[in-house]
């Protein structure tokens, strides 16, 4: 019996956006700094490289306007490492209280699911954050393994972060197709040389696209295209 086919998916902008609650949370803690708030399009364009750039990219991104406002000095009040534990205590709690799943993508997983596929989720979200958003949409039982960027010595773009999710699903590499919008999750793909699906609904460039094995409009096109890609 052949191993059975295996889809791996992004979370942030692929299967969820996320955009509204991680804004949310970036002004509440530029607050917390008396930073001036971005926009939930600023924050758009810094998700998909964790929660320590996120969160560097925001304060950043914060200091620059306040530099613009006043040539005061600012410190912040307090490590760096205190910021991102800030964040993720404002975060996890709420992470599905403004973001909702990508139309579609209930139905997709268990369209996927019902023809024999196992299913992944591969993300650089911390775990703890990717499995409360699934337990709160009712997802997590579609799921062989939840990847998160915490659960591995490394996250994507690394290779090693998707094959341990793989690994951790009772995949196969050859039998695996990594579903995505960003470019670490191309890199992670290609590293581990398994086919990448641009998930063209989400955050990322169009551009990804010619670089991709496949491209799909929306989550509810996603069975047929896997079929096509990786016939059983």
């Amino acid at each position: 019996m052949s191993t059975p086919r295996l889809a791996v998916f992004d979370m942030d902008g692929t299967l969820l956006d996320s955009v509204p609650d991680l804004a949310a949370c970036s002004r509440e803690l530029l607050e917390i700094c008396h930073l001036p708030p971005l926009t939930d399009t600023e924050v758009r364009t810094m998700i998909g490289n964790g929660v320590l750039a996120l969160v560097k990219r925001v304060l950043n991104a914060g200091r620059e306007k306040q530099k613009a406002i006043t040539a005061q000095p600012y410190v912040l009040p307090f490590t760096e490492a205190e910021a991102v534990q800030t964040f993720m205590e404002l975060y996890t709690p709420r992470a599905t209280q403004l973001s909702r799943l990508f139309p579609g993508t209930q139905q997709a997983l268990e369209q996927l699911k019902d023809a024999g596929w196992l299913l992944a989720v591969c993300t650089n979200k911390p775990e703890v954050a990717a499995r409360r958003i699934l337990d709160d949409f009712g997802l997590t039982s579609l799921f062989a393994a939840i990847g998160g960027g915490d659960s591995f010595a490394a996250h994507k773009p690394d290779p090693a972060h998707l094959l341990g999710t793989i690994k951790q699903a009772g995949g196969k590499v050859s039998r695996s197709v990594m579903i995505g919008d960003m470019p670490p999750d191309y890199g992670a793909a290609t590293g581990a040389g398994v086919k990448f699906v641009f998930a063209a609904w989400g955050y990322g460039s169009g551009a990804l696209a010619a670089q991709a094995d496949g491209q799909v409009a929306s989550m509810a096109d996603i069975p047929s295209a896997l079929h096509a890609l990786l016939p059983a």
